[in-house]
């Protein structure tokens, strides 16, 4: 879920001086590069100027490289998160410049992704995570579904848009003939008999939809530590704030997480979780779980990898898909 090779030589120099000067910056400030890796699809790398100022740039990589269906023009997605995210006053990068489709040029947000925290540090800082996804949540969409368009335009309810997401990637396994734990139609059929409770979403709000430590930047202030950014929107989505808890918590259970949570509430966020909002979130972690094992195969990763996601990610995906099928009789609550 992150990015790639930057790419490196002279080709490298000049498509970043391309990047200042559509931005408006002076080609010939740019002083380093450094490619910043730990990815798998868009290529990152970070610039420094003369006057020691930072920029990050992103670069897609070519149409013809093999991808899920949500992913194309991703960059789109990510400037619109983080134009949103500056309005409620979250921690990100900024859009530098305003080019609509290929690169993305953005500033330099402060800090290093989350690592391993003593319990003492960890519980604040959770607390503080769940005040400012609280505040994404209040900003709303004009529709649902993906902003960059890549599986066409935003739908005027959530049960539409979130069908053809699950649709696409369903989609995407059969073609690309990924391994899942359970066959695709089986699949496909217990995640219908959830589709209905989509219909309590009547709001389209922003969704990260990646939240996992990974992009979430931690700086060392005097007080402590605390958020410098949130970074790598490309996957949001204007649709159910649930979704977010996914990712949050990835392989693990945000109910549990009671710093977080709290956070959360006091900024004003609703977490109830009964019944059929429960069966939502249980959808929605299947929806991310189907990715992370089908993106394997366009990615071309190494047996290593995906060894790990076969052990790891594909008994969330059944324990997901299980509770799924548990609720199909659920009735409506008012949780979330």
């Amino acid at each position: 879920m992150g990015e790639g090779d930057a790419g490196v030589g002279t080709d490298g120099w000049q498509r970043a001086g391309r990047a200042l000067l559509e931005a408006g910056l002076p080609p010939g400030s740019l002083a380093g590069r450094r490619v910043l890796s730990g990815g798998t699809y868009n290529a990152v790398e970070e610039l420094t100027l003369t006057d020691g100022s930072r920029y990050v740039l992103k670069v897609p990589p070519p149409p013809t490289v093999p991808a899920l269906a949500y992913e194309r023009r991703l960059l789109l997605s990510e400037a619109e998160f983080y134009r949103r995210a500056a309005v409620v006053g979250v921690p990100a990068p900024s859009p530098v410049g305003d080019r609509r489709d290929g690169h993305l040029l953005m500033t330099h947000c402060p800090g290093e992704p989350w690592a391993d925290l003593p319990e003492g540090e960890r519980g604040p800082l959770r607390r503080e995570l769940g005040h400012l996804v609280a505040r994404l949540h209040r900003v709303t969409g004009p529709g649902f579904g993906y902003p960059s368009g890549a599986l066409g335009p935003l739908a005027p309810d959530w049960r539409a848009a979130f069908t053809g997401m699950y649709e696409a990637v369903l989609d995407d396994a059969r073609d690309y003939g990924a391994w899942l734990p359970r066959p695709v139609d089986e699949v496909a059929r217990t995640a219908r008999t959830a589709f209905g409770a989509l219909d309590e979403v009547t709001v389209p709000r922003l969704v990260h939809f990646d939240l996992w430590r990974g992009n979430i930047l931690v700086e060392r202030a005097e007080t402590g530590p605390r958020i410098g950014g949130l970074i790598d929107g490309e996957r949001m989505f204007w649709g159910d704030p649930l979704a977010d808890f996914v990712s949050l918590a990835l392989l693990g259970d945000i109910r549990k997480d009671i710093d977080f949570l709290t956070g959360y509430r006091e900024a004003g966020g609703v977490a109830e979780f009964g019944a059929a909002v429960s069966r939502r979130l249980a959808l929605y972690r299947s929806y991310l779980y189907l990715i992370m094992l089908v993106e394997t195969v366009p990615r071309a990763v190494d047996g290593e990898r995906v060894a790990w996601v076969r052990e790891v990610v594909a008994p969330q995906l059944t324990a997901a898909l299980d509770e799924v099928g548990r609720g199909a009789n659920t009735p409506a609550d008012k949780g979330f």
